[in-house]
């Protein structure tokens, strides 16, 4: 069974590492790689640049979108790579979890000095067993 709070836990403990390590200002492909490849070292099943299908009314649109990361099946992974989130950022993955039916996901930039405030967690009708403090639901900037 996969254990959708470790899978996170794990996400939110690596990227600091990767961030210190490599550095801002890469572009995300570089970082997403990076972590892609952590995590299955780890042995997660992660898949990068996921094509994903929506449907509407009836109808099936294959290609809509693709994630970033895709870890277990389950969980989204979005990497930006500039100094600070906005609401779209946000905005874009609800919408992300909302189609295809996740209940969680992350939001990360590593272009900031730090990764303090470059990690957001959000969920998708999902009852979080994290502290609040993870829980990014809400519009970023307010």
């Amino acid at each position: 069974m996969f254990d959708l709070e470790a899978a996170a836990a794990d996400v939110i403990d690596v990227s600091p590492r990767l961030h210190r390590d490599l550095g801002p200002g890469l572009l995300e492909s570089v970082h997403e790689a990076v972590l892609a490849a952590k995590l299955r070292g780890m042995g997660y099943r992660v898949e990068r640049q996921r094509s994903i299908a929506i449907e509407f009314e009836g109808l099936r649109f294959d290609g809509v979108f693709e994630a970033d990361l895709v870890v277990g099946g389950t969980r989204l992974v979005e990497i930006k790579s500039m100094v600070r989130l906005s609401a779209v950022h946000a905005k874009q993955l609800l919408t992300y979890l909302r189609l295809t039916r996740q209940p969680l996901g992350l939001l990360i930039t590593f272009g900031g000095a730090t990764l303090e405030e470059g990690i957001r967690r959000l969920v998708n009708g999902y009852h979080p067993l994290a502290s609040s403090r993870l829980c990014a639901n809400r519009i970023i900037g307010e």
